[in-house]
């Protein structure tokens, strides 16, 4: 069985990715009780290649950012079942945006915006999830999928007609910049999962996905476990917030109407 990891928008690259899924794959196949070899795990950094890979036969587990959960969920049947929590995180975490000081009031002034975010991808997460309790935002907003916020945060503080989406890493590092008193904060989303666990369709066994979430939650309580994490920038799994998880596909599901 093979686990792929989907996280568009951050970095690193299958290749690059690749030394560190080959440890996590043996550690959680070893807390599940599983012979060496059995699972598998491949990391890609961009969306389509992930979806790709998790439409094979042997593409059994999924973890994924929330947007790309909320997308592709119904297509390719990723039933939920843990979150990942990152180093230094939660496993809900919210959503910043920031656009040029004093341009903005309410969602109605975004008219004619760029909106621009690493979440791009899915502009139901968007306009549904992180901004859709603050306000619906006009039709000609322009969502773009990005991952150099810094070039838009400049932007924006230069007056242009451009917002900010923020993850909470990048909320965190606005104030250090040195343009960011040009900047403000317009709304902060609810706190929201970060990374979903699924199972795809029905292609790992009752028996076995027992130990595999077994071997996930796990990885947490050893030294050799907590090491493996840190190698993919995670502290742990835990138990999917499944009423979170339902309101978020709602909204998005709202969305898109």
């Amino acid at each position: 069985m093979t686990l792929v990891v989907c996280a568009p928008g951050y970095p690193g690259s299958t290749g690059e990715a690749q030394s560190a899924m080959d440890g996590i794959a043996a550690a959680i196949a070893a807390g599940a009780g599983w012979k060496p070899g059995e699972l598998r795990a491949i990391y890609f950094e961009t969306e389509q290649p992930g979806v790709d890979r998790l439409g094979a036969p042997d593409a059994a587990v999924a973890l994924t950012a929330l947007p790309f959960w909320l997308k592709h969920r119904a297509t390719l049947k990723l039933a939920p079942h843990l979150q990942a929590v990152e180093e230094g995180g939660a496993a809900a975490e919210a959503w910043t945006l920031v656009a040029p000081a004093g341009g903005v009031t309410g969602p109605s002034s975004l008219a004619a915006f760029e909106l621009v975010t690493a979440a791009g991808y899915a502009p139901g997460f968007v306009r549904g999830p992180v901004l859709g309790p603050w306000g619906d935002l006009p039709r000609d907003v322009r969502i773009v999928s990005s991952n150099n916020v810094l070039s838009a945060m400049r932007r924006a503080s230069q007056g242009q007609k451009v917002a900010v989406l923020l993850d909470r890493a990048s909320a965190a590092a606005m104030p250090t910049l040195p343009f960011a008193a040009k900047l403000q904060v317009v709304t902060t989303s609810a706190p929201l999962p970060v990374a979903v666990l699924s199972v795809v369709g029905d292609r790992v066994p009752a028996a076995k996905l027992k130990a595999l979430l077994k071997g996930l939650t796990s990885l947490e309580t050893t030294p050799a476990g907590k090491q493996t994490l840190a190698g993919v920038r995670l502290a742990r799994f835990v138990p999917a917030d499944q009423a979170a998880l339902t309101r978020a596909r709602e909204l998005f599901d709202r969305a898109k109407q």
